[in-house]
């Protein structure tokens, strides 16, 4: 397990109780009293620790390299039992974005990600999770395939950013994104989108437009990175917490200026530390607002999508 800075209290602690339990094991010495002590003692630091965290920390958690990312969630939630779909038709297959059928529960549902690679090697493959046109070209002729089909659509949203690359402009970029949220919001099926990462500028909003937005507890949403608003603001990367503060991109922050629909809580320590209880909580959480959603008559599920986001935003003076 790897530890960000501030888990440095957290790590000493688990590699005493480490210590504690191997030395038992080995002199067969009863050491039951010194082992719940440390139990209780890290209980309480990771409370202490995560009930305090700053907006820059929880994109620290939001980057951890052990976080599951989108196919790690579709293998859990579908059982196995995803399809993966390629291409867009036009120019080649992204591997930055996926997407296909998968059953979730008893519903068939349109699944379409952002997906970052595990190690070095798989990080090149998947360009670090940030799509190029093309991508943003398959997720929206998955999402018309579901519509044609009356398949709700869940979006997972994990992205440093849509690729700022020269044959990404050249493609398209900006048209493809701008295609895409026109688009999604008026698609004639439920649409759910949930951030299970970093959600960041365009290449987030690209699949992020649906009747209910979601966010991990650890997860940021924005219209730029800490550190990139921090090179443009103090022309170096050094205030980037404070640029995290500044920015109001925590899943709290969205919440309180009506930008999501709700929060989903993380295990404690992130979605890393218990993958599978995390995998849990969003399958039912996912079941449940389904199940709401199709209930919805088409007509007043788009005004009300319409609606929310037209409100994004406004003032009152």
């Amino acid at each position: 397990m790897d530890y960000l800075d501030f888990e440095k209290p957290i790590e000493e602690i688990e590699a005493q109780l480490k210590k504690s339990r191997d030395l038992e094991q080995e002199t067969e010495v009863d050491m039951s009293k010194s082992i719940r002590e440390l139990e209780k003692r890290l209980v309480s630091t990771k409370k202490d620790i995560y009930k305090n965290l700053s907006a820059w920390q929880r994109v620290q958690l939001s980057r951890h390299p052990q976080r599951p990312y989108s196919l790690a969630y579709l293998e859990a939630i579908t059982a196995g039992d995803f399809l993966e779909l390629h291409g867009d038709r036009h120019v080649k297959d992204d591997k930055a974005m996926i997407g296909g059928w998968g059953k979730l529960g008893d519903f068939p549902v349109m699944f379409v990600g952002q997906q970052k690679g595990v190690n070095t090697k798989m990080r090149q493959y998947r360009n670090f999770g940030m799509a190029n046109p093309e991508g943003y070209r398959k997720a929206l002729r998955l999402m018309k395939m579901a519509e044609k089909f009356q398949r709700p659509v869940v979006t997972l949203i994990d992205t440093p950013g849509a690729f700022p690359g020269l044959e990404a402009e050249e493609r398209g970029q900006g048209e493809a994104i701008a295609r895409n949220i026109y688009e999604m919001s008026k698609l004639r099926v439920p649409i759910i989108c949930l951030i299970i990462g970093e959600g960041a500028s365009g290449g987030a909003l690209g699949i992020g437009v649906g009747d209910r937005v979601l966010m991990l507890e650890n997860t940021w949403y924005s219209v730029i990175s800490p550190e990139s608003c921090s090179s443009i603001l103090w022309r170096s990367w050094d205030y980037k917490a404070q640029a995290a503060e500044a920015l109001k991109l925590t899943a709290e922050d969205m919440l309180k200026n009506k930008l999501i629909d709700d929060i989903i809580p993380e295990p404690l320590g992130g979605a890393h530390r218990n993958r599978e209880e995390m995998f849990e909580v969003v399958q039912k959480r996912l079941l449940k607002e389904i199940t709401a959603l199709r209930k919805t008559p088409v007509e007043k599920l788009l005004d009300k999508r319409l609606e929310k986001f037209e409100q994004m935003g406004v003032t009152k003076g």
